[in-house]
């Protein structure tokens, strides 16, 4: 059986990234093509209206934004494919549709992973565009071990689970050589630094990326004995991301 393709009666999932931080240029992160296609859509289903319509501006959007079809993405339990079809209806009407999270890439560490499902369940053509992600920014600057690594999102909020989760990432790493990656809240980051230092073994690597990105980033990796001895980074917060590897 062939594999199904793309009806081309309809129009393109366009994932379009966005800025890491609210003063970046689109002109400093954006391809020329992606801009160029982002200022042609008239349909965008999006993480937040407002935060899209700003993002929108910043790219010089030729088109007048009360005049723009944006929609945003529902919130679970209202996430069922009847919600979804209704958001990709311009598409299946063969309009291109942009897809746009808060920050960075979507769908990666945001939402809209459901919508992309179902475009592909209904023959909608999913195109991603080349922009920012503070996962590979992170993976790459970090000197840990790009070739097997695995992000995890959020660690738990109550601090039982969290440091049981780091001892279990930090085991992880050291047994298969995997880059363990994870975000936190920024004002949680001073807590998470913390239990880094508490728990993780003197010779674990630790990067800690910050404000990835933008002018003000900076990266770092240390082992854990030179991060005790170190000047505290200043993540407090500020959007940070964590890559260790035992």
């Amino acid at each position: 059986m062939n594999a199904p393709t793309p009806d081309p009666r309809h129009g393109t999932l366009y994932l379009v990234p966005v800025s890491l931080g609210e003063a970046t240029p689109w002109t400093d992160f954006l391809p020329q093509q992606a801009q160029r296609i982002t200022a042609g859509l008239r349909h965008f289903v999006v993480e937040t209206a407002r935060t899209a319509r700003a993002h929108l501006k910043q790219l010089d959007y030729p088109h007048p934004l009360r005049d723009t079809d944006v929609r945003e993405l529902p919130t679970e339990p209202l996430t069922t494919n009847a919600t979804l079809d209704a958001l990709l209806a311009p598409a299946l009407a063969g309009n291109d549709v942009g897809l746009m999270s808060d920050a960075g890439c979507p769908a990666v560490a945001d939402p809209g992973a459901k919508l992309v499902a179902r475009a592909h369940a209904l023959g909608i053509q999913v195109m991603p565009l080349i922009g920012p992600s503070s996962i590979l920014l992170g993976l790459m600057g970090s000197g840990l071990n790009g070739q097997s690594f695995c992000f995890h999102g959020y660690l738990p909020v109550g601090e039982q689970e969290r440091d049981s989760a780091l001892r279990n990432l930090e085991d992880e790493s050291r047994r298969c050589g995997r880059t363990q990656i994870f975000i936190e809240t920024p004002y949680r980051n001073e807590r998470i630094f913390d239990a880094l230092l508490k728990l993780l073994k003197p010779d674990t690597r630790l990067c800690i990326g910050c404000d990835l990105g933008t002018p003000e980033a900076w990266l770092l990796t240390h082992s854990i004995r030179d991060w005790r001895k170190t000047a505290r980074p200043a993540i407090a917060r500020r959007p940070a991301i964590y890559l260790l590897l035992g």
